[in-house]
């Protein structure tokens, strides 16, 4: 599925961790995103990863883990 930027989107698959999207990026715990919190993609990444804002912050994840809305 083809993604563009401020699409509205939400995880289709429980995640096992999150990873920031900071110039140094970390692992989080998934417990910070929601299965049924809506995002907004800010940025395109490569064709399997885009960078999601949510709620409590910006975090690469893979296209095959989410879904627009």
């Amino acid at each position: 599925m083809r993604f563009n930027i401020n699409d509205k989107v939400k995880l289709i698959v429980p995640l096992s961790y999150l990873k920031t999207s900071d110039n140094m990026p970390m692992l989080r715990p998934p417990d910070l995103v929601a299965i049924d919190e809506v995002g907004e993609v800010i940025s395109i990444k490569s064709l399997d990863t885009v960078e999601i804002k949510f709620r409590r912050g910006s975090f690469l994840i893979d296209t095959n883990k989410i879904e627009k809305i």
